[in-house]
């Protein structure tokens, strides 16, 4: 069977520019920006994704832009790392696997549907604050939400979407997720950090229909 997977470049508002953070974490995890599970998201891996992405911004044209418009990269940056955590969980208690060659094959597809490799990159780049080394990452991301999607039965209806947000409330929940104050906060029912908004459950119901087509 054919799979399709959309990619979803469109990204949610960001909230007002914030400095870039880099002190230290919080006295009960120094150095860590959150603890997932047991492991930990050391601040200095946050910060060097942020600088990865901001150093792609710089060489844009359009540089100036590009970093306003991601004032909060910071929390963006951490929402991600932690919820790429969640879903790997998620997809361990459903036995769902992603291998290299699916990322690939999503990577080709995303290339396509963009007109091309540097055009991938710049809309990426421009509306998900993401590096060009991270690209893989997305296609990842993408690949496991939709086979996630796909395994749970969570199709583009209120009742997917339903049971798509808790398996992933009841992950989160399980990972005891703490998160560094000085990031915000974690939020188990909305598995978003509680001063970032991400419509997660928005996109990936959108692309779960693909996922078994």
């Amino acid at each position: 069977m054919h799979r399709r997977t959309a990619l979803s470049v469109s990204a949610a508002a960001l909230l007002a520019a914030a400095p870039l953070l880099t002190a230290c974490g919080s006295d009960a995890h120094p150095g860590a920006a959150a603890v997932v599970g047991g492991q930990r998201i050391e601040v200095s891996s946050l910060q060097a994704q942020v600088e990865d992405v901001r150093s792609a911004q710089q060489a844009s044209p359009n540089a100036a832009q590009l970093i306003r418009e991601t004032g909060d990269l910071s929390r963006q940056k951490l929402h991600d790392m932690i919820f790429d955590r969640v879903a790997e969980k998620v997809a361990e208690d459903h036995g769902v696997t992603v291998d290299r060659a699916e990322v690939q094959q999503a990577r080709g597809e995303f290339v396509r549907q963009s007109g091309g490799e540097q055009q991938l990159r710049a809309a990426l780049l421009q509306q998900r604050g993401v590096a060009p080394d991270q690209v893989d990452d997305v296609a990842r991301r993408a690949v496991l939400m939709n086979k996630i999607a796909a395994k749970l039965g969570a199709t583009d209806t209120p009742e997917g979407q339903k049971k798509l947000t808790d398996a992933f409330s009841r992950a989160s929940k399980a990972l005891d997720i703490d998160v560094n104050p000085r990031f915000g906060s974690w939020d188990d029912e909305k598995i978003q950090l509680a001063t970032y908004t991400a419509p997660w459950v928005r996109q990936i119901s959108r692309t779960a229909p693909e996922a078994g087509a």
